[in-house]
């Protein structure tokens, strides 16, 4: 019979003290170097200058690590009169400068974008408010037990009109269907009424 258990215990959060055992120590940094080198290299590059770390194992022995590359960062330090011919900070400038280009591209397509929202927005606040002053948009929804007896007979005639309408638009829908399929009557029931 197969276990349906976990095969392993997964990602822990260990809690950061000093790990006793030297040969677990070497271990850990071992497997962690090359995460810290990583770290430090994206911190370089973010940073935009040359730097030189060095980092000790757990028995003193020194790791270093240079951005973009130990060479250049002695360079700078042992030759201080003579310029430098690296293009490392050139490409990152210029990466920078790009990737700055294209977010204020993006930025300004965003508030072209909100103002073209905002002005149609106005122009329905204030269709609306007319609307709203006018209610001979809105006819049917007028009070009925406020209405006199001529604006009832207009009433009437256009819910008559909207029912008459209805019913043209429903015997089109039934010659559609039947003639798409003879095997259903009126659909789900419905019958048709004269008004």
């Amino acid at each position: 019979m197969a276990s349906t258990g976990k095969k392993t215990r997964g990602r822990k959060k260990t809690q950061m003290k000093m790990i006793e055992n030297k040969e677990d120590r070497l271990v850990t940094f071992s497997k962690r170097r090359l995460g810290i080198y990583k770290k430090i290299s994206e911190l370089s590059i973010l940073c935009g200058t040359e730097n030189l770390f060095i980092v000790f194992s757990p028995t003193g022995k020194p790791f270093s690590f240079g951005c973009p590359s130990i060479e250049s960062v002695s360079n700078r330090f042992l030759s201080r009169n003579r310029p430098i011919n690296d293009n490392t900070n050139i490409l990152i400038e210029a990466y920078r400068m790009s990737r700055t280009n294209k977010l204020v591209q993006h930025y300004n397509e965003i508030h072209s974008q909100m103002d073209g929202i905002k002005r149609k927005k106005k122009v329905l606040v204030s269709a609306q408010q007319t609307s709203e002053t006018n209610n001979t948009n809105h006819w049917w929804k007028t009070p009925i037990h406020q209405c006199n007896p001529r604006e009832l007979d207009e009433l009437y005639s256009r819910f008559s009109e909207l029912a008459h309408m209805f019913h043209i638009a429903w015997c089109k829908k039934i010659a559609n269907t039947s003639s798409m399929s003879t095997s259903t009557y009126f659909g789900n029931g419905h019958h048709r009424r004269e008004f």
